[in-house]
Protein backbone atom coordinates (compact mmCIF):
# COMPACT_ATOMS: atom_id res chain seq x y z
CA UNK A 1 0.00 0.00 0.00
CA UNK A 2 1.12 3.32 -0.84
CA UNK A 3 1.38 6.76 1.16
CA UNK A 4 -1.80 8.10 -0.96
CA UNK A 5 -3.57 5.03 -0.59
CA UNK A 6 -3.03 4.92 3.48
CA UNK A 7 -3.94 8.58 3.40
CA UNK A 8 -7.19 8.13 2.00
CA UNK A 9 -7.20 5.08 4.48
CA UNK A 10 -6.50 7.14 7.22
CA UNK A 11 -9.39 9.53 5.74
CA UNK A 12 -11.76 6.38 5.70
CA UNK A 13 -10.95 5.48 9.27
CA UNK A 14 -11.48 9.32 10.54
CA UNK A 15 -15.12 9.54 9.09
CA UNK A 16 -16.05 6.27 10.58
CA UNK A 17 -14.09 6.92 14.19
CA UNK A 18 -16.05 10.44 14.51
CA UNK A 19 -19.64 8.80 13.14
CA UNK A 20 -18.82 5.60 15.98
CA UNK A 21 -18.13 9.29 18.63
CA UNK A 22 -21.06 10.85 17.73
CA UNK A 23 -23.33 7.70 18.24
CA UNK A 24 -21.93 6.80 21.84
CA UNK A 25 -21.45 10.31 23.10
CA UNK A 26 -18.07 10.02 23.81
CA UNK A 27 -15.88 13.34 22.14
CA UNK A 28 -14.35 12.09 18.92
CA UNK A 29 -10.43 13.05 19.81
CA UNK A 30 -10.63 10.14 22.47
CA UNK A 31 -12.32 7.37 19.87
CA UNK A 32 -9.27 8.95 17.34
CA UNK A 33 -6.79 8.07 19.58
CA UNK A 34 -7.70 4.27 20.10
CA UNK A 35 -8.33 4.13 16.50
CA UNK A 36 -4.74 5.46 15.50
CA UNK A 37 -3.92 2.48 17.99
CA UNK A 38 -5.60 0.08 16.93
CA UNK A 39 -4.88 0.65 13.17
CA UNK A 40 -1.24 0.70 13.75
CA UNK A 41 -1.03 -2.56 15.65
CA UNK A 42 -2.42 -3.97 12.18
CA UNK A 43 0.22 -5.65 10.46
CA UNK A 44 1.57 -5.20 7.09
CA UNK A 45 0.71 -1.87 7.06
CA UNK A 46 3.20 0.73 5.72
CA UNK A 47 4.60 2.91 8.24
CA UNK A 48 3.94 6.48 7.86
CA UNK A 49 7.49 8.45 7.71
CA UNK A 50 6.79 12.07 8.94
CA UNK A 51 9.37 14.95 8.08
CA UNK A 52 9.44 17.10 10.93
CA UNK A 53 9.43 20.13 9.03
CA UNK A 54 6.64 19.25 7.02
CA UNK A 55 4.12 18.75 10.07
CA UNK A 56 4.26 21.56 11.76
CA UNK A 57 4.28 24.20 8.44
CA UNK A 58 0.98 21.59 7.10
CA UNK A 59 -0.99 21.36 10.45
CA UNK A 60 0.04 24.37 12.61
CA UNK A 61 -0.59 27.54 10.71
CA UNK A 62 -4.23 27.23 9.75
CA UNK A 63 -4.86 25.62 12.75
CA UNK A 64 -4.15 28.33 14.79
CA UNK A 65 -4.83 31.06 12.39
CA UNK A 66 -8.16 29.05 12.09
CA UNK A 67 -9.14 29.90 15.82
CA UNK A 68 -7.94 33.57 16.07
CA UNK A 69 -10.28 34.25 13.12
CA UNK A 70 -13.20 32.41 15.33
CA UNK A 71 -12.02 34.55 18.64
CA UNK A 72 -14.14 37.72 19.51
CA UNK A 73 -11.81 40.72 20.86
CA UNK A 74 -14.40 42.18 22.57
CA UNK A 75 -14.64 38.26 25.17
CA UNK A 76 -10.96 38.87 25.02
CA UNK A 77 -10.47 42.19 26.25
CA UNK A 78 -13.42 41.20 28.83
CA UNK A 79 -11.62 38.54 30.31
CA UNK A 80 -7.88 39.71 29.43
CA UNK A 81 -6.56 39.12 33.11
CA UNK A 82 -7.58 35.32 33.66
CA UNK A 83 -6.75 35.07 29.91
CA UNK A 84 -3.21 36.42 30.04
CA UNK A 85 -2.33 34.62 33.33
CA UNK A 86 -3.51 31.16 31.98
CA UNK A 87 -1.02 32.03 28.59
CA UNK A 88 2.11 33.67 30.49
CA UNK A 89 1.95 32.31 34.24
CA UNK A 90 -0.03 28.94 33.73
CA UNK A 91 2.44 28.25 30.66
CA UNK A 92 5.28 29.42 32.68
CA UNK A 93 4.34 27.05 35.58
CA UNK A 94 3.76 24.36 33.18
CA UNK A 95 7.45 24.55 31.71
CA UNK A 96 9.40 24.71 34.80
CA UNK A 97 7.41 21.70 36.70
CA UNK A 98 7.18 19.36 33.70
CA UNK A 99 10.72 20.06 32.90
CA UNK A 100 11.77 19.66 36.65
CA UNK A 101 10.32 16.31 37.03
CA UNK A 102 10.84 14.82 33.67
CA UNK A 103 14.75 15.98 34.65
CA UNK A 104 14.66 13.64 37.42
CA UNK A 105 12.50 11.21 36.65
CA UNK A 106 13.86 9.94 33.19
CA UNK A 107 17.40 8.94 33.58
CA UNK A 108 20.11 10.97 31.57
CA UNK A 109 17.47 13.38 30.59
CA UNK A 110 19.30 16.69 29.78
CA UNK A 111 17.82 19.93 31.31
CA UNK A 112 17.78 20.75 27.57
CA UNK A 113 15.60 17.82 26.41
CA UNK A 114 13.34 18.30 29.81
CA UNK A 115 11.96 22.34 28.46
CA UNK A 116 11.79 21.20 24.89
CA UNK A 117 9.28 18.34 26.20
CA UNK A 118 7.75 20.98 28.68
CA UNK A 119 7.14 23.42 26.24
CA UNK A 120 5.30 20.50 23.88
CA UNK A 121 3.07 20.07 26.57
CA UNK A 122 2.21 23.49 27.42
CA UNK A 123 -0.44 24.14 25.00
CA UNK A 124 -3.52 23.01 25.52
CA UNK A 125 -6.07 21.66 23.15
CA UNK A 126 -9.70 22.40 22.80
CA UNK A 127 -11.44 20.12 20.63
CA UNK A 128 -12.72 17.57 22.93
CA UNK A 129 -13.60 19.97 25.39
CA UNK A 130 -15.85 22.59 23.43
CA UNK A 131 -17.49 19.04 21.91
CA UNK A 132 -18.38 18.70 25.03
CA UNK A 133 -19.44 22.35 25.91
CA UNK A 134 -21.30 22.49 23.08
CA UNK A 135 -23.50 19.15 24.23
CA UNK A 136 -23.99 20.57 27.75
CA UNK A 137 -24.66 24.00 26.90
CA UNK A 138 -21.63 25.23 29.55
CA UNK A 139 -21.97 28.86 30.44
CA UNK A 140 -20.94 31.44 28.47
CA UNK A 141 -17.64 32.89 30.40
CA UNK A 142 -16.08 28.97 30.82
CA UNK A 143 -16.76 28.88 26.74
CA UNK A 144 -14.70 32.20 26.30
CA UNK A 145 -12.04 31.41 28.99
CA UNK A 146 -10.86 28.26 27.39
CA UNK A 147 -11.14 29.16 23.95
CA UNK A 148 -9.19 32.78 24.78
CA UNK A 149 -6.51 30.69 26.68
CA UNK A 150 -6.08 27.91 24.11
CA UNK A 151 -5.70 30.93 21.46
CA UNK A 152 -2.77 32.64 23.20
CA UNK A 153 -1.03 30.31 24.66
CA UNK A 154 -0.54 28.27 21.41
CA UNK A 155 1.52 31.55 20.90
CA UNK A 156 3.72 31.73 23.74
CA UNK A 157 4.11 28.22 24.25
CA UNK A 158 5.08 27.28 20.61
CA UNK A 159 7.79 30.52 20.90
CA UNK A 160 8.95 29.01 23.77
CA UNK A 161 9.29 25.57 22.10
CA UNK A 162 11.00 27.27 19.47
CA UNK A 163 13.62 28.84 21.68
CA UNK A 164 13.96 25.52 23.44
CA UNK A 165 14.48 23.59 20.66
CA UNK A 166 17.30 26.17 18.77
CA UNK A 167 18.60 25.84 22.60
CA UNK A 168 19.52 22.41 22.05
CA UNK A 169 20.24 22.08 18.73
CA UNK A 170 23.16 24.95 19.03
CA UNK A 171 24.31 24.59 22.98
CA UNK A 172 24.38 28.01 23.24
CA UNK A 173 21.23 30.02 24.25
CA UNK A 174 21.75 31.19 27.86
CA UNK A 175 18.58 32.21 30.11
CA UNK A 176 19.14 36.01 29.86
CA UNK A 177 19.23 35.36 26.32
CA UNK A 178 16.11 33.32 25.51
CA UNK A 179 14.15 35.87 27.74
CA UNK A 180 15.14 38.38 25.23
CA UNK A 181 14.98 36.41 22.33
CA UNK A 182 11.35 35.24 23.25
CA UNK A 183 9.95 38.86 23.98
CA UNK A 184 12.05 39.82 20.54
CA UNK A 185 10.52 37.10 18.39
CA UNK A 186 7.02 37.44 20.56
CA UNK A 187 7.12 41.18 19.89
CA UNK A 188 8.20 41.38 16.18
CA UNK A 189 6.26 38.68 15.08
CA UNK A 190 2.83 40.12 16.19
CA UNK A 191 3.56 43.23 14.51
CA UNK A 192 4.21 41.30 11.59
CA UNK A 193 0.82 39.69 11.79
CA UNK A 194 -1.14 42.39 12.08
CA UNK A 195 0.77 43.94 8.95
CA UNK A 196 0.08 40.75 7.14
CA UNK A 197 -3.42 40.68 8.33
CA UNK A 198 -3.92 44.53 7.12
CA UNK A 199 -2.46 44.02 3.65
CA UNK A 200 -4.40 40.48 2.63
CA UNK A 201 -7.55 42.22 3.64
CA UNK A 202 -6.54 45.27 1.20
CA UNK A 203 -6.17 42.33 -1.50
CA UNK A 204 -9.38 40.93 -0.41
CA UNK A 205 -11.38 43.88 -1.00
CA UNK A 206 -10.27 44.17 -4.98
CA UNK A 207 -11.06 40.34 -5.32
CA UNK A 208 -14.47 39.53 -6.90
CA UNK A 209 -13.99 35.71 -7.56
CA UNK A 210 -14.96 33.38 -4.73
CA UNK A 211 -12.47 30.99 -5.80
CA UNK A 212 -9.17 33.15 -5.71
CA UNK A 213 -10.45 35.11 -2.36
CA UNK A 214 -10.97 31.71 -0.59
CA UNK A 215 -7.30 30.75 -1.80
CA UNK A 216 -5.95 33.63 -0.10
CA UNK A 217 -7.15 32.90 2.89
CA UNK A 218 -6.04 29.24 2.76
CA UNK A 219 -2.45 30.62 1.99
CA UNK A 220 -2.49 32.84 4.61
CA UNK A 221 -1.28 31.46 7.39
CA UNK A 222 1.38 30.07 5.44
CA UNK A 223 2.92 33.25 4.25
CA UNK A 224 2.34 34.62 7.85
CA UNK A 225 4.35 32.04 8.95
CA UNK A 226 6.92 30.76 6.67
CA UNK A 227 7.80 35.32 6.04
CA UNK A 228 8.13 35.29 9.98
CA UNK A 229 9.94 32.01 10.39
CA UNK A 230 12.57 33.63 7.49
CA UNK A 231 13.10 36.80 9.46
CA UNK A 232 13.80 35.05 12.41
CA UNK A 233 10.50 36.05 14.35
CA UNK A 234 7.55 33.86 15.85
CA UNK A 235 5.69 32.73 12.79
CA UNK A 236 2.77 31.31 15.18
CA UNK A 237 2.30 35.07 16.62
CA UNK A 238 2.32 35.82 13.30
CA UNK A 239 -0.60 32.96 11.97
CA UNK A 240 -2.60 33.83 15.43
CA UNK A 241 -2.50 37.41 14.90
CA UNK A 242 -3.41 37.55 11.33
CA UNK A 243 -6.17 35.42 11.70
CA UNK A 244 -7.37 37.41 14.64
CA UNK A 245 -7.10 40.63 12.58
CA UNK A 246 -8.88 38.95 9.62
CA UNK A 247 -11.80 37.82 11.41
CA UNK A 248 -12.46 41.20 12.77
CA UNK A 249 -12.67 42.86 9.10
CA UNK A 250 -14.38 39.69 7.88
CA UNK A 251 -17.91 41.61 7.68
CA UNK A 252 -16.24 44.25 5.69
CA UNK A 253 -13.70 42.85 3.27
CA UNK A 254 -15.78 39.48 2.19
CA UNK A 255 -19.20 38.94 0.38
CA UNK A 256 -22.31 36.50 1.08
CA UNK A 257 -21.67 33.89 -0.88
CA UNK A 258 -17.70 34.05 -0.36
CA UNK A 259 -18.15 34.24 2.98
CA UNK A 260 -20.61 31.02 2.74
CA UNK A 261 -18.17 28.88 0.64
CA UNK A 262 -15.25 30.05 3.09
CA UNK A 263 -16.93 28.52 5.78
CA UNK A 264 -17.49 25.51 4.37
CA UNK A 265 -13.86 25.20 3.21
CA UNK A 266 -12.37 25.78 6.27
CA UNK A 267 -14.36 23.97 8.23
CA UNK A 268 -13.84 20.70 6.42
CA UNK A 269 -10.44 21.42 7.04
CA UNK A 270 -9.38 22.18 9.99
CA UNK A 271 -11.72 19.22 10.81
CA UNK A 272 -9.34 16.61 8.23
CA UNK A 273 -6.04 18.05 10.11
CA UNK A 274 -7.50 17.89 13.48
CA UNK A 275 -8.58 14.41 12.78
CA UNK A 276 -6.04 13.42 11.13
CA UNK A 277 -3.11 14.55 13.94
CA UNK A 278 -5.36 12.63 16.69
CA UNK A 279 -4.84 9.49 14.55
CA UNK A 280 -1.77 9.88 14.26
CA UNK A 281 -0.97 10.73 18.52
CA UNK A 282 -1.95 6.58 17.93
CA UNK A 283 -0.70 5.27 15.07
CA UNK A 284 3.01 6.80 15.61
CA UNK A 285 2.62 4.74 19.04
CA UNK A 286 4.18 1.49 17.37
CA UNK A 287 6.69 3.29 15.79
CA UNK A 288 8.13 5.30 18.69
CA UNK A 289 7.71 2.09 21.01
CA UNK A 290 10.17 0.17 18.77
CA UNK A 291 12.63 3.34 18.35
CA UNK A 292 12.88 4.08 22.48
CA UNK A 293 16.08 2.66 24.02
CA UNK A 294 14.81 2.70 27.57
CA UNK A 295 12.36 0.34 29.52
CA UNK A 296 8.78 1.37 27.38
CA UNK A 297 6.79 -0.10 31.24
CA UNK A 298 9.26 2.85 33.10
CA UNK A 299 8.57 5.37 29.88
CA UNK A 300 4.96 4.87 30.40
CA UNK A 301 4.70 5.33 34.51
CA UNK A 302 6.69 8.32 33.96
CA UNK A 303 4.68 9.32 31.46
CA UNK A 304 1.40 9.06 33.31
CA UNK A 305 3.57 10.81 36.41
CA UNK A 306 3.82 13.66 33.95
CA UNK A 307 0.46 13.63 33.11
CA UNK A 308 -0.77 14.14 36.42
CA UNK A 309 1.68 17.07 37.19
CA UNK A 310 0.55 18.72 34.12
CA UNK A 311 -3.50 18.41 35.21
CA UNK A 312 -2.59 19.67 38.81
CA UNK A 313 -0.74 22.27 37.90
CA UNK A 314 -3.43 23.70 35.60
CA UNK A 315 -6.01 23.30 38.56
CA UNK A 316 -3.84 24.69 41.39
CA UNK A 317 -3.17 27.50 39.06
CA UNK A 318 -6.93 28.43 38.45
CA UNK A 319 -7.42 28.56 42.10
CA UNK A 320 -4.82 30.08 43.65
CA UNK A 321 -2.98 32.68 40.69
CA UNK A 322 -6.74 33.84 39.34
CA UNK A 323 -7.89 34.06 43.45
CA UNK A 324 -5.02 36.11 44.59
CA UNK A 325 -5.38 38.58 41.21
CA UNK A 326 -8.67 38.72 42.04
CA UNK A 327 -8.12 40.37 45.28
CA UNK A 328 -5.31 42.56 43.77
CA UNK A 329 -6.91 44.08 41.17
CA UNK A 330 -9.95 44.73 43.76
CA UNK A 331 -12.59 42.68 41.58
CA UNK A 332 -15.16 39.91 42.05
CA UNK A 333 -13.30 36.56 41.90
CA UNK A 334 -14.16 34.18 38.86
CA UNK A 335 -16.74 31.45 40.83
CA UNK A 336 -15.38 29.13 41.89
CA UNK A 337 -17.67 26.33 39.51
CA UNK A 338 -16.41 27.75 36.54
CA UNK A 339 -12.52 27.78 37.84
CA UNK A 340 -12.73 23.87 38.45
CA UNK A 341 -14.46 23.72 35.12
CA UNK A 342 -11.98 25.74 33.00
CA UNK A 343 -9.27 23.91 35.10
CA UNK A 344 -10.27 20.55 34.03
CA UNK A 345 -10.67 21.48 30.40
CA UNK A 346 -6.83 21.74 30.05
CA UNK A 347 -6.55 18.23 27.64
CA UNK A 348 -3.16 17.77 25.46
CA UNK A 349 -4.02 16.96 21.75
CA UNK A 350 -3.23 17.62 18.16
CA UNK A 351 -1.07 20.44 18.58
CA UNK A 352 0.91 19.21 21.35
CA UNK A 353 1.67 15.87 19.08
CA UNK A 354 2.31 17.76 16.11
CA UNK A 355 4.80 20.18 17.70
CA UNK A 356 6.45 16.94 19.21
CA UNK A 357 6.72 15.33 15.46
CA UNK A 358 8.01 18.75 14.16
CA UNK A 359 11.33 18.09 16.59
CA UNK A 360 14.44 18.23 14.49
CA UNK A 361 16.22 14.77 13.92
CA UNK A 362 19.41 15.93 14.55
CA UNK A 363 21.40 18.92 15.81
CA UNK A 364 23.06 22.00 14.47
CA UNK A 365 26.37 19.25 14.90
CA UNK A 366 24.94 16.61 12.88
CA UNK A 367 24.47 14.31 16.29
CA UNK A 368 20.87 12.70 16.98
CA UNK A 369 18.30 15.56 19.09
CA UNK A 370 18.62 13.90 22.35
CA UNK A 371 15.91 12.38 24.14
CA UNK A 372 13.78 12.90 20.66
CA UNK A 373 12.01 9.49 20.58
CA UNK A 374 11.36 9.65 24.48
CA UNK A 375 9.80 13.47 23.97
CA UNK A 376 7.35 12.21 21.30
CA UNK A 377 6.47 8.71 23.29
CA UNK A 378 5.73 10.91 26.42
CA UNK A 379 3.41 13.44 24.76
CA UNK A 380 1.52 10.61 23.27
CA UNK A 381 0.96 9.15 26.67
CA UNK A 382 0.40 12.68 28.25
CA UNK A 383 -2.27 13.18 25.59
CA UNK A 384 -3.94 10.09 25.96
CA UNK A 385 -4.28 10.39 30.11
CA UNK A 386 -5.50 13.82 29.55
CA UNK A 387 -8.08 12.85 27.00
CA UNK A 388 -9.29 9.73 28.74
CA UNK A 389 -9.21 11.20 32.17
CA UNK A 390 -10.28 14.31 31.87
CA UNK A 391 -12.09 14.20 28.54
CA UNK A 392 -14.37 11.03 29.86
CA UNK A 393 -14.71 13.06 33.47
CA UNK A 394 -15.49 16.88 32.30
CA UNK A 395 -18.93 15.69 31.23
CA UNK A 396 -20.09 14.22 34.47
CA UNK A 397 -18.39 17.42 36.53
CA UNK A 398 -20.32 20.16 34.22
CA UNK A 399 -23.49 18.25 34.91
CA UNK A 400 -22.65 17.96 38.76
CA UNK A 401 -21.99 21.65 38.89
CA UNK A 402 -25.99 22.52 38.14
CA UNK A 403 -24.77 25.76 36.02
CA UNK A 404 -28.01 28.27 36.43
CA UNK A 405 -29.28 27.45 32.88
CA UNK A 406 -28.65 30.16 29.75
CA UNK A 407 -30.53 31.30 27.44
CA UNK A 408 -30.83 28.18 24.36
CA UNK A 409 -28.64 29.30 21.14
CA UNK A 410 -31.89 29.19 19.49
CA UNK A 411 -33.44 32.18 21.13
CA UNK A 412 -30.24 34.21 21.15
CA UNK A 413 -30.13 33.40 17.56
CA UNK A 414 -33.42 34.65 17.21
CA UNK A 415 -33.20 38.26 19.43
CA UNK A 416 -29.97 38.84 18.01
CA UNK A 417 -31.57 38.47 14.61
CA UNK A 418 -34.47 40.73 15.88
CA UNK A 419 -32.50 43.45 16.47
CA UNK A 420 -30.56 43.61 13.14
CA UNK A 421 -34.48 43.30 11.93
CA UNK A 422 -35.22 46.10 13.95
CA UNK A 423 -32.69 48.18 11.51
CA UNK A 424 -33.39 47.05 8.57
CA UNK A 425 -37.15 48.73 9.21
CA UNK A 426 -35.17 51.54 10.53
CA UNK A 427 -33.75 52.44 6.86
CA UNK A 428 -36.94 51.14 5.84
CA UNK A 429 -39.11 53.93 8.01
CA UNK A 430 -35.95 56.61 6.66
CA UNK A 431 -36.72 55.51 2.85
CA UNK A 432 -40.54 56.29 3.09
CA UNK A 433 -39.36 59.86 3.83
CA UNK A 434 -37.15 60.43 1.46
CA UNK A 435 -38.13 63.20 -1.18
CA UNK A 436 -35.51 61.69 -4.02
CA UNK A 437 -35.83 58.31 -3.06
CA UNK A 438 -35.26 55.93 -5.94
CA UNK A 439 -37.95 53.18 -4.59
CA UNK A 440 -41.58 53.53 -4.84
CA UNK A 441 -44.04 53.17 -2.32
CA UNK A 442 -45.54 49.52 -3.26
CA UNK A 443 -42.19 47.67 -3.03
CA UNK A 444 -41.26 49.41 0.18
CA UNK A 445 -44.76 48.59 2.20
CA UNK A 446 -44.16 45.37 0.89
CA UNK A 447 -40.66 44.99 2.26
CA UNK A 448 -42.07 46.98 5.70
CA UNK A 449 -45.17 43.92 5.85
CA UNK A 450 -42.10 41.24 5.27
CA UNK A 451 -39.72 42.74 7.91
CA UNK A 452 -42.72 43.09 10.83
CA UNK A 453 -43.92 39.92 9.82
CA UNK A 454 -40.25 38.06 10.45
CA UNK A 455 -40.20 40.70 13.65
CA UNK A 456 -42.90 38.92 14.70
CA UNK A 457 -41.40 35.57 14.03
CA UNK A 458 -38.55 35.37 16.41
CA UNK A 459 -37.57 31.80 16.01
CA UNK A 460 -36.91 28.98 13.43
CA UNK A 461 -35.56 29.60 9.56
CA UNK A 462 -35.72 33.65 9.53
CA UNK A 463 -35.91 33.52 6.26
CA UNK A 464 -39.41 31.54 5.70
CA UNK A 465 -41.75 32.90 4.37
CA UNK A 466 -40.36 35.29 1.67
CA UNK A 467 -42.79 35.73 -1.40
CA UNK A 468 -41.28 34.74 -4.25
CA UNK A 469 -40.77 37.63 -6.56
CA UNK A 470 -40.81 37.97 -10.26
CA UNK A 471 -37.65 37.77 -11.92
CA UNK A 472 -37.76 41.17 -13.75
CA UNK A 473 -38.85 43.11 -10.73
CA UNK A 474 -35.19 44.37 -9.83
CA UNK A 475 -35.96 47.40 -7.91
CA UNK A 476 -37.39 44.79 -4.93
CA UNK A 477 -34.23 42.56 -5.45
CA UNK A 478 -32.07 45.49 -5.02
CA UNK A 479 -34.01 47.17 -1.90
CA UNK A 480 -33.72 43.50 -0.25
CA UNK A 481 -30.10 42.85 -1.02
CA UNK A 482 -29.67 46.72 0.23
CA UNK A 483 -31.54 45.38 3.91
CA UNK A 484 -29.92 42.44 4.44
CA UNK A 485 -26.48 44.59 4.21
CA UNK A 486 -28.09 46.93 6.79
CA UNK A 487 -28.34 44.00 9.09
CA UNK A 488 -25.43 42.67 8.38
CA UNK A 489 -23.75 46.10 9.19
CA UNK A 490 -25.88 46.12 12.68
CA UNK A 491 -24.82 42.02 13.51
CA UNK A 492 -21.03 43.56 13.14
CA UNK A 493 -21.78 46.13 15.15
CA UNK A 494 -22.94 44.14 17.78
CA UNK A 495 -19.97 41.75 17.83
CA UNK A 496 -17.81 45.02 17.83
CA UNK A 497 -19.69 46.51 21.07
CA UNK A 498 -19.30 43.45 22.56
CA UNK A 499 -22.57 42.51 23.12
CA UNK A 500 -22.89 39.28 21.36
CA UNK A 501 -20.15 36.50 20.89
CA UNK A 502 -18.49 36.12 17.34
CA UNK A 503 -20.18 32.63 17.28
CA UNK A 504 -23.42 33.99 17.59
CA UNK A 505 -22.57 36.31 15.18
CA UNK A 506 -21.11 33.72 12.36
CA UNK A 507 -24.58 31.70 13.22
CA UNK A 508 -26.69 34.94 12.59
CA UNK A 509 -24.82 35.63 9.82
CA UNK A 510 -24.69 32.63 7.81
CA UNK A 511 -28.67 33.35 7.63
CA UNK A 512 -28.50 36.44 6.72
CA UNK A 513 -25.50 35.05 3.81
CA UNK A 514 -27.96 32.24 2.34
CA UNK A 515 -30.62 34.68 1.69
CA UNK A 516 -28.11 37.11 0.48
CA UNK A 517 -27.03 34.47 -2.08
CA UNK A 518 -30.79 33.32 -3.17
CA UNK A 519 -31.32 36.86 -3.92
CA UNK A 520 -28.40 37.23 -5.72
CA UNK A 521 -28.85 33.88 -7.62
CA UNK A 522 -32.04 35.66 -8.82
CA UNK A 523 -30.47 39.01 -10.40
CA UNK A 524 -28.12 37.10 -12.40
CA UNK A 525 -29.42 36.86 -16.13
CA UNK A 526 -30.38 33.20 -17.25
Amino acid sequence: MGDLEFLILLLVVVALLVWVARQVHIPYPIVLVFGGLGLGAIPGLPNLELDPHVVFLVFIPPLVHSAGYQASLRMLARDWRPISLAAVVLVALTIVAVAVVAHVLIDGMSWGAAFVLACVLAPTDLVAATAIFRRLGAPERVVNLVEGENLVNDGTALTAWRLAVAAVATGSLTAGDAVQELLLVAGAGTVLGLLIGWVVAQLRRQLDDSLIEITVTLLTPYVAYVLAEELGLSGILAAVVSGIFLGIRDPGITDATTRLQAYGFWGVLTFILESLLFVLVGLQFPQVLDAIDTSATTLLLQGVAIAFVVMVVRVVHHFTVLEADALVAGGTPIPRKERLIVGWAGMRGAISLAVALSIPLTTDAGEPFPFRDEIIFLTIVVIGVTLVVQGLTLAPLIRRMRFVEEEPDARRQAMTRFRTIEAALDRIGQLSFESDRTVDAPTLERARSLYAQRANQLAGECHDGVPDVDSDADTWLRLRLELLEIEGEQLAAMRDAGTITTPLMNAVQRDLDLETARLQRRRQPA
